[in-house]
Order: structure tokens, then sequence, then C-alpha cells
């Protein structure tokens, strides 16, 4: 199958990215790349170490979605010495960089212009494909890590690095003016900071045809499962105490990740299970379109954030949210679209959880639609991504 062929390449060079282990992993990425409008010929070029495989680097190309993808499997070094191993590692992810590179070159041509997704290390090879070819880059940021609530922003060499590459972008767009503010305040200078979100299908997302009759008002959480951030285990202790109330709704936990195990059985030990809460795992496609779309509510309980996909899938389905408002939630989250409430507030939490059970029809679904439409479809975002390259690269 052929790539479309755009009249601008665009090499895409993601940290997060589907891949063979892991299918979910920067889904938002992916998202992102495939908003762009048709005059835009894109390729990814995706470096993952794994643990174990035959050779020491893999290279996978396929096409999908007319996107031209080239991933390397890298594997990762496991001598005794520590230090070896690093060295290694790092000549092996240049060297498949190099190999990569080379197979889009040849099938795509040179690219106007490189898209880093997520950094640090992608925005040094960004870097070294501009001082090669002239080609100007940009960057899109969704880390958690420059907030002051995670504190993860460590390591001079880090530091140094991520400020260097952030210096010489053409352009940053983080997606949300609370991360860009907090990159700002990390010392990560650039003339051109624009904020450009996340992005839903709403062709895929939308309201349920028909809305299923029920006795019980359905709530979902979705998530990774990290109750670090995601802070599960306090919607449980919510939940436990409506249901000391009342027993008109259900809750359905959707996802899987490192603290599923663990929220389950803390599930079982509050009695929860079964007849308030049901844990559905991994749903995807249409199975998770189906599940939000015959939702009532969507809840977030997260400790930090910046702008979860899965709130704006929630309103291109017609259905409000309730969230703390941690990272840049609150941007987009106001009177019609849900409620917020305060970072570990419980009590609060719970408040508006029994208000929204009290007046369930008080939002407005077509509403709430419209309003991802206007600000998440990939023809808006894809528009804001063209006006960028069209800027940098002319500016170049």
């Amino acid at each position: 199958m052929a790539v479309k062929q755009g009249n601008t390449n665009v090499l895409h060079i993601p940290r997060w990215y589907p891949h063979r282990g892991d299918p979910m992993l920067g889904l938002f990425v992916k998202n992102h790349i495939e908003s762009l409008p048709d005059t835009f010929n894109n390729s990814v070029l995706f470096l993952q170490f794994v643990d174990e495989q035959d050779s020491a680097i893999e290279i996978d190309t396929q096409i999908i979605n007319d996107v031209y993808n080239c991933t390397a499997y890298i594997r990762k070094a496991s001598f005794r010495i520590l230090s070896l191993n690093s060295v290694i590692n790092l000549y092996r992810y240049f060297l498949a960089f190099g190999r990569c590179y080379r197979k889009i070159y040849r099938k795509q041509g040179k690219p106007a212009i490189t898209h880093v997704h997520v950094l640090t290390r992608t925005g040094l090879l960004a870097f070294i494909i501009k001082v090669l070819t002239g080609a100007p880059y940009v960057i899109t940021e969704h880390w958690t890590r420059y907030l002051p609530t995670t504190d993860s922003y460590q390591g001079a060499a880090r530091k140094w690095l991520t400020a260097f590459v952030v210096k010489y972008a053409g352009a940053v767009m983080p997606v949300t003016a609370n991360l860009r503010d907090a990159m700002i305040s990390r010392g990560l200078s650039n003339k051109d900071y624009v904020v450009i979100p996340n992005v839903v299908d709403v062709d895929k997302f939308k309201p349920a045809v028909k809305a299923a009759k029920r006795d019980k008002k359905i709530l979902v959480h979705l998530s990774c499962f990290t109750d670090k951030q995601k802070n599960i285990s306090g919607i449980l202790r919510v939940i436990k105490k409506l249901s000391s109330e009342r027993n008109d709704f259900l809750l359905k936990l959707i996802g899987d990740g490192e603290d599923f195990d663990k929220m389950k059985q803390l599930s079982y030990k509050l009695q929860l299970t079964d007849e308030f809460v049901i844990f559905t795992g991994l749903k995807q496609n249409e199975e998770l379109v189906e599940l939000l779309s015959n939702s009532d509510l969507m809840i977030m309980f997260s400790n930090y954030e910046n702008l979860p996909v899965v709130i704006l899938e929630s309103y291109a389905c017609g259905v409000p949210v309730i969230s703390t408002r941690v990272g840049g939630i609150h941007e987009h989250l106001h009177t019609g679209l849900g409620k917020l409430v305060e970072q570990q507030n419980e009590e609060q939490f719970l408040d508006e959880l029994r208000s929204f059970l009290d007046n369930p029809d008080i939002y407005d679904k077509p509403e709430i639609r419209e309003y991802a439409v206007s600000h998440f479809s990939k023809e808006v975002i894809g528009k804001s991504f063209a006006k960028v390259y069209d800027e940098v690269i002319n500016k170049k």
C-alpha cells in the first residue's frame, strides 16, 4: 500500500507511541499525527528498548492510516558492568535512529519539518536532523514531570539538554496553558509557545443513538490504573460512603495497569464489587465507545494531570465530567460541562456525586458534544498544527 502523498513531508519522532509490546502507549500522540490535513505527508520514527529479542536491533516498517511508520526495537544490553550497558544502549539507540531515518528518507524524502512528541532524547534527534539537513523542528509536550506536584524533572544533564533543544525549536506546543507555564517556570525558554490541546475522534466518539432505560445511573472512570496519579483508591473510598446512602448508581472502572489487582482487592474489601463497582478491564474501539456513550457521568479524582483524553472523549459522547482541579483540566471544564473539586477532597467529591445523582438531567448532552467538536476535533487540531508548521517553515 502506498503512502498518501501530501505537499509537505513531516517527520514525527515520539517518545511514546503504540507498538507490539503496548498498543495503548501514546495513543494521544498517534491521534495528533493523524489529525493533520492531507497536505502533509507524515512519517513516524519510533525507537523502543526491549528486554529480549534475537538481534540487537529489529526494524519494523508499516503504513497505518496513511502514515509511514518505522519502529526500531532495541535490545537492552545486559552485561554485568552497568556503565558498559549505558554506553552500548546509547550506541544502539543512535544506530537504530540512523537506520530508521535512512528508510524513511528513501521512502518519503527529506522532511520539511520534524515534529517531536515528548522530550528529551527525541528533541536531540530532531536537533541533529536540523544541523544535517536544515529542517526545523517543533515540540509537542504532554509530560506531567514539569508540574510542581510531581517534582520528577530531575538531573543536571537532563535539564541542560531539555533547555537546549527547547531553545532551538521553531515552536513549543504544550497541550495546556498550565503545562506551558510549568515548562517556562523550569527555565525552558522559547519565544513561540502555542497551546494545542489533545484531539478526539468525534466521528468515533459520539452520543448513543438511543439511551438505554435503566434504574441506576452509570458512572465511569477510565485510566491506566496508576493509583499514585489517578487516585482510584480515593474514588473507591468515596463510592463506599455513597453506597451507604443510596443504591441508584453503578460505577464501571475501565482499563488496566500496574495497580489493577490492588484496586480490585480494595473494592472487594470495601464490599463494593458487583453491586456498586464493576471492573471491565481494558476496552478499546467500539467497546470503549459503547461504554462511554451509554454512561451518565465520567469521574476523575487524579492527584496530577495535564488534559486527559478520556475527558475529551466523554465530552464527544455528550457525557459530563466531575474531576479534580489539577493540571490543565480547569481550562476545559466549566459550567455546562461538569464540576471541579479540589485535589484529595473526598467530602467535596462526595457532595458533587450526590448533587449529580439528585439532578442528573441538568446537563445538555448536545451542548457538551458541541464543545468537543469545536475545540478538540481532528479538523480543529489539525488546522492548528498546520498553521504552526507553515509559520516555522516559512520563518526558516
